[in-house]
């Protein structure tokens, strides 16, 4: 069975998109990097009032700089007094304000701290239906708050880590300053700008919970509503991903036309695509953009190639699973509204960018799909989600200069600052949880019986044994997309516990590796280039990097790809 492709229309609405977000990509980096380094910035004489008084109420000297410790000491503390009022807010939702929501009910502890952990970590992987189970007051007064203070704490760490190869004096910046400036002038400005357009697109704003309409056989109906399009807009800018409503972006609501789909591809790529220009402006060195650019585009186009080669024909190896058979010769799990390319272009996007937002069924993907998407949530930087991408991007580049260095004889050293053993063991240990993070609990679920006993037929068992694979992925990455319950009920006890201890693991000990990174660069005085330096502002360093970063990624996650998706492939 075979799938008619438009071979004009979509490919040139993906190209469109591209070059817009390319085109805008230099100037939102460059004001991200002055955003970073402290420096005066378009719109100083409104952000500027706005951030003092947030100072004054905070008790904070803008100008104390802070070390490591502090640093990391006073981002884990305000995330985790962030975890502790969602918690207690989505046990006791219906007693805060907009909490009088007809029937939903205070969620219980397991489900609740889930769901703090979720959305403080900036992964936003729901084990809820969001219109049955919130209330108004948990989306705005909780939830929503997370989407805003957790993509900030990621483009906060970014600037601290980047700060550690341009100072010498041991400091890498404030937080409170990092964040409440990463908030005011970069995430709400494109929040507002994005919401007005998405109002325009279709997208409802409201604080009415539901409307009551009038079916044609003259009954009554009540469809949920609220504040779609603020929320869709962070939701989307700030690497979130969990929709306002349980079908996400696929729900009419959140994505009700084409062009509604091509900006919100726009809005997730903007920052993510932008951050290489912040690092180049922020070091003061617009070349080195382009390397980390190109490994991103190299494996983000593949991955996209990928999803949509894989979509176009049927698996008969997935006949066994009733709700993946395909009836017609549109792909099973695709929204009708949009084309392949462009659906799965949002997909891609979404995964490779750490949204996590869905517009199809990730459970109904090709093997070759589910495969790219998997990779993506592997690499966490191709580009990754927002502020932490670039992070992970800039620790593979300095493992890469660092093998190559030693393969050629020359001392390991970038951009004047010596690669010594301290950053490559936090390097190593930032890529390595990641594995262990996700085999844990896959195994522990497997081998605890905490599911059903996997399908006696090959392919069935290789998709089922890929779904729990997606989970912990997923959880373990940030990332916030699911395979949906094609085969696991994820709302238990055990899923629940386990899914916030890896994310709360998977989210900030990496984050406090970048910060310690950058402090061991931070006391180096900067060395100028000599022979033996490595040019890193070149097409060859793009490829090396790039080759470098598939190489490692498939030897930390090739097994787990052959038990899965591989063997769906193959299997009979």
């Amino acid at each position: 069975m075979s799938y008619s492709l438009s071979l004009v229309g979509p490919y040139l609405d993906i190209a469109i998109v591209f070059a817009l977000v390319l085109a805008l990509a230099p100037s939102i980096g460059s004001f991200m990097g002055r955003v970073f380094m402290n420096r005066p910035t378009v719109g100083e004489g409104v952000f500027g009032p706005i951030e003092r008084a947030i100072y004054r109420l905070l008790g904070v000297n803008p100008r104390h700089s802070m070390r490591v410790r502090e640093y990391a000491v006073a981002f884990l503390l305000s995330n985790a007094v962030l975890i502790l009022w969602i918690f207690f807010l989505l046990m006791f939702q219906n007693r805060f304000p907009w909490g009088a929501t007809p029937g939903i009910s205070p969620m219980a502890w397991d489900l609740a701290l889930h769901s703090a952990s979720s959305f403080s970590t900036n992964t936003d992987f729901v084990h809820f239906v969001t219109e049955s189970q919130v209330t108004q007051g948990g989306l705005l007064l909780g939830l929503q708050v997370a989407m805003f203070l957790s993509a900030g704490a990621g483009l906060a760490i970014l600037a601290a880590f980047i700060r550690g190869f341009v100072r010498k004096d041991g400091t890498i910046g404030n937080y409170f300053v990092d964040i409440t400036r990463c908030v005011v002038r970069i995430l709400t400005p494109l929040s507002i700008l994005g919401a007005v357009v998405l109002v325009f697109l279709g997208l409802p704003e409201t604080f009415a919970t539901s409307a009551t309409v009038h079916t044609l056989l003259g009954s009554t109906q009540s469809i949920p509503l609220g504040p779609v399009a603020s929320w869709q807009s962070i939701m989307l800018i700030g690497s979130n991903g969990g929709g306002i409503f349980g079908a996400n972006s696929a729900h009419p609501f959140e994505n009700p036309s084409a062009l509604s789909n091509l900006f919100e591809i726009g809005l997730m790529m903007v920052v993510p695509f932008s951050s290489p220009f912040a690092f180049a402006s922020a070091v003061r060195r617009k070349g080195e953009a382009l390397p980390f650019l190109g490994t991103i585009l190299i494996v983000f186009f593949t991955a996209v190639a990928l999803v949509i080669i894989g979509q176009i024909a049927t698996n008969p190896d997935l006949s066994p699973i009733a709700a993946l058979s395909q009836g017609s010769a549109y792909p099973v799990g695709q929204e009708t509204r949009f084309t392949l390319p462009e659906g799965a272009l949002f997909q891609t996007v979404s995964v490779y960018a750490n949204v996590g937002a869905n517009n199809m069924a990730i459970g109904a993907l090709s093997p070759i799909g589910q495969m790219a998407m998997l990779f993506g949530m592997f690499t966490q930087s191709t580009p990754g989600g927002v502020g932490t991408g670039m992070g992970y991007l800039l620790t593979n580049a300095l493992i890469a200069i660092f093998v190559g260095g030693l393969m050629v004889g020359r001392t390991p050293e970038y951009l004047g600052k010596k690669i010594g053993r301290q950053q490559i063991g936090w390097a190593a240990s930032l890529l390595l949880v990641h594995p262990v993070l996700i085999f844990t609990p896959l195994v522990a679920t497997l081998m605890g019986g905490f599911v059903p006993p996997l399908p006696t037929a090959v392919g069935a068992s290789a998709h089922t044994f890929t779904s729990i694979l997606y989970e912990f992925t997923s959880e373990a990455a940030n990332n916030g997309s699911g395979m949906g319950s094609v085969y696991v009920n994820d709302a238990t006890l055990w899923f629940n516990v386990v899914g916030a201890v890896v994310m709360l693991i998977g989210r900030f000990f990496p984050m406090i590796a970048m910060l310690m990174i950058s402090h061991y660069f931070s006391v180096q005085s900067p060395l100028p280039p000599g022979p033996g330096t490595l040019k890193t502002q070149s097409f060859t360093f793009t490829i090396y990097l790039t080759l470098f970063l598939i190489i490692l990624t498939a030897l930390l996650f090739l097994p787990a790809l052959a038990l899965g998706p591989l063997t769906q492939i193959g299997g009979g």
